[in-house]
């Protein structure tokens, strides 16, 4: 299905140089003179790269019609993660490549979308946060009181990221998964 450029937002699946692709980012722009554009960022979903796109307005793009389903992850290896439908219990694997980094927050069970196009999965849609425990975490130094002070903490993926001085070993922490910033603490 084709529409006009100046009807894109993000999150559309687009067909650009015969790759799907996914629109991070929209901007309508009206020079004043001349055409009015629609400035894009968009995603390859095979091959994690984004690139900055400026269409006329008027111009046609190739929308694609790309399906999410809701899935279990059920492990990672050093290409793929691997997904599986709960009705049909078929397995799916996706690149790690279309993912990036996301699969450093996610914890086996957990349940995600994950686009799919002509039965062939594509990438998986981020969460807004995930709740991870802290199983590394440095004591805070006495009298470290700067304001905004982090320090490193090791979460229960293996990750690392910046969080307060106050976060310990066992606490649970909301992090961002498209950022990887520490965001909240659970229960406190």
């Amino acid at each position: 299905m084709k529409i006009n450029a100046g009807n894109l937002k993000k999150g559309d699946f687009i067909l650009y140089q015969n790759e799907i692709w996914q629109v991070q980012k929209a901007e309508f722009y009206a020079p004043g003179k001349g055409a009015a554009l629609m400035k894009t960022k968009i995603w390859n979903v095979k091959t994690g790269k984004n690139i900055d796109i400026t269409f006329k307005s008027g111009e046609e793009v190739e929308i694609v019609e790309v399906e999410s389903r809701l899935m279990v992850f059920l492990y990672k290896d050093n290409e793929n993660l691997y997904f599986m439908d709960e009705k049909t219990f078929n397995q799916y694997s996706v690149p790690l490549t279309a993912v990036s980094g996301l699969e450093k927050y996610l914890k086996e069970g957990e349940k995600l979308y994950v686009y799919i196009f002509n039965d062939v999965p594509l990438s998986v849609r981020p969460p807004l946060s995930v709740r991870l425990k802290v199983v590394k975490a440095e004591e805070a130094v006495k009298g470290d009181t700067v304001s905004l002070a982090k320090k490193p903490v090791t979460l229960e993926t293996g990750a690392v990221i910046m969080a307060p001085l106050f976060i310990k070993e066992g606490d649970i922490v909301i992090v961002n998964p498209e950022t990887g910033e520490y965001t909240g603490r659970e229960g406190k």
